[in-house]
């Protein structure tokens, strides 16, 4: 994938509704076209909408900032499958045994970096979260735009995560290049555990239970 922006072109867009496509092929072929050229795209997952670039691209991942006003906070990945994101983080074996058990799915796995990644992605940190989602509409996207996809929450801080493309649209609107319209999404914001060695932290409690019973085990 690209790291370069055409800077004019999305310059431009900016100051101009985003476009909204419906969900398929057609729409995973526009989106792997607007990352590749550095854009934003708004896309469905199997929890909340969710707002994505391309990882490897910093001014895409610093465009992508902009837009949700967020701050030094990192942002999660989502992979196609576990082989991409072992590309991008260090699975330790308790990271991979929870890999197994509930990927693809809602648990965020945050763990050490694995190579170089634009830092506001991780925030100097060295660690990143990586999740593969359990829906195959997502999968087949994240394939089309190289195999991963920024997967912070497509909303503004501090606001409520969008659940349509509607909702997207009137928190994001001109900051990102394409919303693709998946309809209503039910889903629950993703658990988040952090592993290191065979140590886990629940990060944020979500649809998954991996909680502190687990985490102790």
């Amino acid at each position: 994938m690209s790291n370069r922006v055409n800077r004019t072109a999305y310059e431009a867009q900016r100051s101009m509704p985003a476009i909204v496509l419906r969900a398929g092929p057609h729409a995973d072929s526009r989106a792997a076209q607007v990352v590749a050229e550095g854009g934003l795209i708004v896309y469905p997952t199997d929890t909340v909408y969710g707002l994505g670039c391309d990882p490897l691209n910093p001014a895409a991942v610093e465009r992508l900032f902009v837009a949700k006003g967020r701050g030094a906070k990192a942002v999660p990945v989502l992979c196609a499958d576990s082989g991409r994101a072992e590309e991008l983080v260090e699975l330790s074996p308790r990271a991979l045994a929870l890999a197994r058990r509930y990927w693809p799915g809602a648990l965020t796995i945050v763990a050490p970096v694995a190579r170089r990644l634009p830092l506001r992605l991780h925030q100097g940190t060295g660690m990143l979260g990586v999740r593969v989602p359990g829906s195959s509409e997502c999968v087949r996207l994240l394939m089309a735009c190289g195999g991963a996809l920024v997967g912070t929450s497509a909303n503004l801080s501090g606001k409520p995560s969008s659940r349509t493309a509607e909702e997207a649209l009137n928190q994001l609107g001109p900051s990102v290049d394409l919303i693709i319209d998946g309809g209503r999404l039910k889903g629950t914001e993703s658990t988040v555990v952090e592993v290191s060695g065979d140590d886990i932290i629940i990060l944020r409690k979500g649809s998954i239970g991996v909680y502190d019973e687990e985490a102790r085990s």
